[in-house]
């Protein structure tokens, strides 16, 4: 069943297909090694998951947002729509199934690093004609956004009919996926961190040079670009034609890093449907990240338009 969904199409510009969490989250001085415990020094409860943290980022940085994903019949559902909603994004295509709703195990350490123990719950039931019927009643997406976080079959039918439509595509490969060849035609964009671009591609990605090799990679699997994250090297844009882009990070004190990639893609696609170019949006989002793994949470964590606005003024760059 469809919640709250509204009559008439949708205006969104940014459509995000994926997951909706609930982040449960326990910081702890450090993590524990195998067989051991360690004492959590406090546990909370955020709103999160891959598709609704990319989908707040961007409202949060002035897109106008859709939301296309599946919670449960349980305690989560409310917060976890409630949450999208107080930023702004529209949750009339969020279906609920019978079943409990996704949720994140994450333990934080001192340093602001994390560990993620995913259960799927509700986001694995999301399907391909659930995707269809929702895309059916937003005409006028310019973007779409998927990650791995729903079932493998739901993805690929998303990436077919997000093309068809006209949309640029952009897929994000976390948690990594080996994605079937054929798909990468239809993709604009693929975004990738290190981690996942080494694991896809096959290459050693510790580096931006190294990156590039992976982004040829996709760009040879018939995408049209790529985009490498490398944390505190920043990224790295390769689009077919031989366009390279490197945009450096920010160097800011983490407190924690749970939700800085995903804050950095919605805000990249926000910056982009705004009008801005590829360079200026991929500095935009690495302001956004950076100014994300500044605080805790996930969605909690992220900055709206005018708090990147100022950031970037006070390090001497402007979103124009």
């Amino acid at each position: 069943m469809a919640l709250e969904r509204k009559k008439g199409s949708c205006a969104a510009e940014i459509v995000v297909i994926g997951s909706l969490n609930m982040d449960i989250v326990t910081r702890v001085g450090r993590h524990p090694a195998p067989g051991e415990t360690v004492k959590g020094l406090g546990t909370g409860f955020s709103p999160g998951g891959k598709g609704a943290n990319q989908a707040a980022a961007a409202a949060m940085a002035g897109g106008a947002v859709a939301m296309i994903g599946t919670v449960g019949n349980d305690a989560f559902r409310e917060p976890l729509l409630a949450s999208l909603a107080q930023r702004g994004v529209e949750t009339g295509s969020v279906l609920q199934k019978e079943a409990v709703s996704g949720m994140a195990s994450i333990t934080v350490d001192a340093g602001g690093e994390n560990i993620i123990v995913l259960t799927g719950g509700a986001n694995d039931l999301l399907t391909p004609a659930d995707v269809e019927q929702a895309l059916s009643g937003i005409p006028g997406a310019k973007y779409v956004l998927l990650q791995n976080e729903i079932p493998r079959e739901t993805n690929a039918a998303a990436i077919r009919r997000g093309h068809a439509a006209g949309a640029k595509v952009f897929y994000n490969t976390a948690p990594a996926m080996k994605l079937e060849p054929e798909y990468y035609p239809y993709i604009d964009t693929v975004i990738a961190n290190e981690t996942e671009a080494e694991w896809i591609t096959g290459f050693p990605v510790s580096n931006l040079e190294e990156a590039e090799q992976a982004a040829d990679w996709w760009i040879g699997q018939g995408a049209r670009a790529a985009l490498v994250t490398l944390g505190v090297q920043g990224a790295l844009y390769k689009e077919r034609g031989g366009v390279r882009i490197d945009s450096p990070a920010f160097r800011v004190n983490p407190v924690d890093t749970t939700a800085a990639g995903d804050t950095f893609i919605g805000v990249y696609a926000a910056a982009l449907a705004e009008g801005h170019d590829v360079r200026q949006s991929l500095r935009i989002a690495s302001a956004a990240a950076a100014l994300a793994v500044t605080k805790p949470g996930a969605q909690a964590s992220m900055p709206d338009k005018a708090e990147i606005a100022q950031f970037l003024q006070r390090f001497g760059h402007s979103a124009e």
